[in-house]
């Protein structure tokens, strides 16, 4: 019987080799480093060696900055964040292109952001209840060269989406996502005609929870002609059952309309009556009185 040494060794194995991670190029370390975010590099990773500071001070690495607070307490870091934030922006020298910001964004820091980089062309403020429509209006001037925008669950109105499409006239995307409340609003069409007049190049727009009626819906289709997708989820004043949801289907390759929940997709050709209409309708209203987050696809 052999020896246990024996069982364990392998004679013609090659020694096992001690990888030296500092001894990767610098673009595969920073290629590395990204896949961290911008909480753990600022706070964890470059400190673990000067070749990593090195790295992480090069301005190639904050050309795009995603953060984002999760959970109930997320007022407990607004500070917090935002203090990392600028210092994201700081070290992008100027190089920033695409900032997403999540529950913590105001009006001083997007003035901070505008200000900081002329190149900005994707813009996420999502749940920024603290940007106003004036300071989103004149941050706009200073964005020539966006193409992106996500605005969604926000407080801003009609007077900021027309200052943002006379302001960027490259916009391309549009997300004014809201949660729908079943109440009565005047002048329900008003964000649907600002965007119709001022967004002509328009390929994306997502207004799940908008207001807007069929003639503001008329007008976006006039008005964009160049639209490829349109979210209307739980638009739930428009109408769809006659020619106008035929000239969607039509016009827009992705579609996404009012009643669609879980199973079912009321197309303009469905058998549904009204009663089943309005079971459909609680049903999605349902859904988004339990979670504002759950009807929005991040």
């Amino acid at each position: 019987m052999s020896s246990s040494s024996s069982c364990n060794t392998l004679p013609d194995s090659p020694e096992l080799e001690t990888r030296n991670w500092l001894n990767l190029p610098p673009d595969v370390t920073s290629m590395i480093l990204l896949k961290l975010g911008v909480i753990e590099i600022l706070f964890r990773a470059q400190f673990v060696c000067t070749k990593w500071w090195r790295i992480c001070e090069d301005p190639g690495m904050w050309r795009i900055i995603d953060m984002r607070i999760k959970g109930l307490d997320y007022l407990n870091y607004i500070n917090v964040m935002t203090f990392m934030c600028r210092l994201a922006i700081d070290r992008s020298c100027g190089q920033l292109v695409d900032i997403t910001l999540e529950r913590f964004a105001g009006n001083d820091l997007l003035k901070y952001i505008v200000n900081s980089t002329p190149h900005l062309r994707r813009l996420r403020l999502v749940i920024c209840y603290g940007i106003s429509d004036q300071v989103m209006s004149e941050a706009a001037k200073k964005l020539p060269l966006l193409e992106e925008l996500d605005n969604s669950f926000g407080s801003n109105s009609t007077v900021a989406l027309e200052a943002i499409g006379q302001s960027c006239p490259l916009l391309k995307s549009l997300k004014f996502n809201r949660a729908y409340r079943h109440r009565f609003m005047q002048d329900r069409d008003n964000e649907a005609l600002a965007i119709a007049k001022t967004m002509p190049e328009l390929r994306h727009l997502e207004l799940n929870g908008n207001q807007l009626t069929n003639d503001g819906l008329v007008a976006i289709l006039d008005g964009c002609p160049r639209l490829e997708s349109l979210n209307l989820r739980r638009c739930f004043n428009l109408d769809l059952r006659c020619s106008l949801g035929k000239r969607c289907e039509e016009q827009i390759r992705d579609l996404r309309l009012p009643y669609t929940v879980p199973a079912v997709d009321l197309r303009i050709d469905s058998d549904l009556d009204e009663d089943d209409v309005g079971f459909y309708y609680d049903l999605a209203f349902t859904l988004i009185e339990n979670s504002v987050e759950d009807a929005y696809e991040f």
